[in-house]
């Protein structure tokens, strides 16, 4: 911690109010200032009895109302933080949670230098993570429109007779559908006018994700991403902008931490006792690994797709792509034939994948700085 803060100041933000604590060097405890109006410049007032802008480390909980206020107090000068509420140490005895005691906590944690800082993207990056996370909620929005719909013809005994639904085939069988009662056609047409907006939306957000960046810092990230079996453009972009620079982690393993896919372990003394996977850090990253996990199940190929994404890449990156998939397809081979649950094959298998992943935007970044 830097010697010329004199003062911590903890932070608990909604968005009509922050109450602030402030906890001074030594071990006097923290004490309440007041809740204010969530306002910048008040708040800067309140900090300003304290010290200098240069003796005061603010800090306050990651939530809904974004990092605005750290990009607004850093920019006025400040050390501002926002902290993993996760990680915040809990006492096992404390039964009364307000406001006012989660800030004088936050303060007297800050002092005692046991909080643990999330990491915050600039504003580009997060405009694209923002953009990709609407095309998300978009492709979950036509899912349940289709699902309703789907729903609807199975009640009215109407099957579609193709193989394969949500085809060009299956809306203009679609288009011949008609339904006696007035009232039911109604419903019916509302349901297929539901999915054809549902359609044209995500088709407008996915041309919107892919001219996002380009000249993005990280597009020679996201095109050698795709040399990975299983990623393609689009989770390409979704993982890169979910993880932001990776020269933050020094080591793959805390990339693997950061997604949540290592083993929880409550081990002590010869007792070693692993359970799931911890499920923290960035959920959005995780699905995407662990849906690209599923390609592992097949041998070890690369066909005409793969090869048109691996067109201009470096040969060490094709060389770490081709690795990971010989060694992914084995791992996920030999876990299915010791009988190991199919579900739990395929987080063992995003777990290494995760690990090309780092090794592979380590190598654009070091070529890159070259």
């Amino acid at each position: 911690m830097d010697k010329g803060i004199k003062v911590f100041a903890g932070l608990d933000v909604h968005k009509d109010s922050i109450a602030v604590a402030v906890a001074e060097q030594g071990r006097l405890p923290a004490r309440l200032v007041g809740t204010i109006g969530h306002d910048v410049a008040k708040l800067c007032k309140v900090l300003a009895r304290f010290g200098k802008v240069v003796e005061v480390h603010v800090v306050y909980e990651a939530g809904p109302t974004g990092y605005g206020l750290q990009r607004e107090l850093t920019r006025r000068g400040y050390a501002c933080e926002v902290i993993a509420p996760s990680l915040i140490p809990r006492r096992a005895g404390e039964r009364v949670k307000t406001d006012r005691r989660d800030a004088l906590r936050l303060a007297e944690l800050a002092r005692a230098g046991e909080l643990t800082a999330v990491y915050i993207p600039d504003a580009g990056d997060e405009a694209i993570r923002d953009l990709v996370r609407a095309r998300e909620d978009a492709l979950k929005a036509r899912t349940q429109a289709r699902h309703q719909l789907k729903a609807f013809l199975l009640r009215h005994a109407q099957r579609y007779p193709g193989k394969s639904a949500w085809t060009q085939r299956f809306y203009r069988w679609l288009g011949t559908l008609d339904f006696e009662a007035a009232a039911a056609h109604t419903a019916f047409v509302e349901y297929r006018l539901a999915v054809e907006s549902a359609d044209e939306r995500l088709l407008r957000l996915t041309r919107a994700v892919q001219e996002a960046i380009k000249g993005w810092r990280f597009e020679a990230v996201v095109d050698a991403l795709q040399a990975l079996r299983g990623i393609d453009v689009l989770s390409a972009i979704g993982l890169v902008a979910e993880i932001g620079d990776i020269d933050r982690f020094a080591h793959p393993r805390q990339l693997m931490g950061y997604l949540g896919l290592v083993p929880s372990e409550h081990s002590s003394g010869e007792r070693v006792r692993r359970g799931v996977i911890t499920k923290t850090g960035n959920a959005h990253a995780r699905r995407l690994l662990t849906e690209a996990a599923w390609n592992y199940r097949f041998s070890p190929r690369i066909g005409y797709r793969a090869q048109r994404r691996q067109e201009g890449l470096s040969e060490p990156i094709r060389n770490t792509a081709w690795k990971a998939q010989v060694r992914l397809s084995a791992r996920f081979a030999k876990l299915r034939g010791r009988g190991v649950q199919i579900n739990k094959v395929c987080v063992a298998v995003a777990r290494e994948l995760a690990g090309f992943v780092w090794a592979i935007a380590k190598t654009t970044s070091a070529q890159a700085h070259r």
